[in-house]
């Protein structure tokens, strides 16, 4: 197993994916590549036995799928689940701020992140902008990365808070601002950021409407240890899971049955979007196919029933400075495989039927795995799991790759870890 080699390849897909326009944008180029054809969300889906397929949802989530050539001999679905968007700073409209000669950008948070992780970081921007068009119902869209730092968020000095190492709460429309620049035009001092904005898409500013844009870290991902045997790197939750699904899906190599890949956005604000795992998006696209294969409602809405999902997104490893924090009797390691995540408050979808079916998988395909619970006093984050199973009413685990400083503007992971989740996304898409 090339430990090295799959760890530099999701270390460049967290590099381009910056947001979850670009995440989406860039698992959709690897499939093109890998020979999948692309289908319109509104169009015709003429879509055939044996073929490869996605879907572009709005921009930001991608649903890919193999339909196998026996498919009308075993009428088996699988999905394969996990999100493109990460916690960051959104850039709310009319972002342009001014206090004394600096100019900054007024943001909000999007999801959870760790926000003290996120001060004296080279920043970027990337997302979706809207222009005027001829038709006022089809705007222009362009997705843009600026792929640079533009913005920083600079701490206060020690001198100016002296109890910042007790601990001090960050405001979050106060301390969050990023600086962009110091104001020397006079001229275009109040919409500096729309002017480099327009400048970056070579459009003219009065050509654009609205904006979905994120602030993201420019930190690129590194490898650390005395054996570099872990990874440091931004947006690893949950670029890990959006890799093992576009591997998964590439590699797919069932002739019976159908297996998808879906990749949504907006699990870190609550999956209740029209692009989100709560939405009606995926049985939709599902059921389209069916009827173009041929099939009537009831045929599809039983194979539905009998369907399995693997929800895909991160997991907590124990930590080392506090060990407590992890459940006594499921102990979390770096490279030490997959974790099976369990809760009885039902915020994962996992029951024992559905582990029993995965740990016969990790058995035959001799993959490493973990069994994670949180400890009874405290919390856990909630994933895709539970509201996508509950739309599609099918059996469903959550799994993903153990992981320390989650939603840190910095992640730390495992080396050996993506090469067993993504062992099991292909043992899953193949068995």
């Amino acid at each position: 197993m090339d430990f090295r080699k799959t760890a530099e390849r999701l270390i460049d897909t967290c590099n381009a994916s910056t947001c979850s326009f670009t995440s989406a944008r860039y698992a959709m180029k690897r499939l093109s590549e890998a020979g999948f054809e692309s289908l319109d969300l509104t169009g015709d889906f003429n879509v055939q036995f044996g073929g490869r397929y996605y879907v572009n949802v709005f921009d930001s989530s991608v649903i890919a799928f193999t339909i196998g050539k026996k498919f009308a001999d075993n009428n088996n679905i699988r999905i394969a689940a996990s999100h493109t968007d990460h916690p960051c700073l959104a850039i709310k409209p009319n972002p342009e701020m001014l206090v004394k000669e600096y100019g900054r950008i007024n943001v909000e948070v999007y999801g959870g992140p760790i926000l003290n992780t996120w001060l004296d970081r080279p920043l970027s921007v990337a997302g979706r902008v809207s222009l005027k068009s001829d038709n006022v119902f089809a705007p222009e869209k362009k997705i843009v990365d600026f792929d640079r730092p533009v913005f920083t968020i600079p701490n206060l000095a020690i001198h100016m808070n002296r109890k910042i190492n007790e601990g001090i709460e960050l405001n979050r429309q106060t301390d969050m601002i990023p600086l962009a620049t110091v104001i020397e035009d006079e001229l275009n001092k109040n919409d500096f950021f729309m002017e480099y904005l327009a400048k970056e898409l070579s459009v003219a500013k009065d050509d654009i409407l609205d904006f979905e844009l994120y602030v993201y870290n420019y930190d690129k991902g590194q490898f650390v240890g005395l054996n570099e045997e872990f990874i440091s790197c931004p947006r690893l939750d949950n670029t890990t899971s959006v890799e093992s699904c576009v591997q998964g899906i590439i590699n797919a190599g069932r002739e019976e049955g159908f297996n998808i890949a879906a990749m949504f956005d907006n699990e870190e604000v609550g999956n209740r979007t029209k692009q989100g795992a709560a939405s009606s998006v995926l049985t939709i696209i599902m059921e389209r196919v069916y009827a173009k294969l041929g099939f009537d409602r009831d045929r599809y809405l039983r194979d539905l029933t009998d369907g399995f999902l693997l929800s895909i997104d991160v997991a907590h490893a124990c930590h080392p400075n506090r060990s407590e924090k992890a459940d006594p009797t499921n102990v979390n390691i770096l490279n030490q495989g997959v974790i099976i995540k369990r809760a009885a408050s039902q915020t994962y979808a996992t029951d024992c039927e559905s582990v029993g079916i995965i740990e016969q998988l990790c058995h035959k395909y001799d993959v490493k795995y973990q069994k994670f619970a949180n400890r009874s006093d405290g919390t856990t984050g909630s994933t895709l799991g539970s509201p996508a199973s509950t739309l599609m009413a099918m059996k469903a685990v959550d799994i993903g790759i153990p992981m320390l400083a989650m939603h840190s503007a910095r992640e730390m992971m495992g080396v050996k870890d993506q090469v067993y989740l993504e062992q099991l996304v292909n043992a899953f898409f193949t068995e």
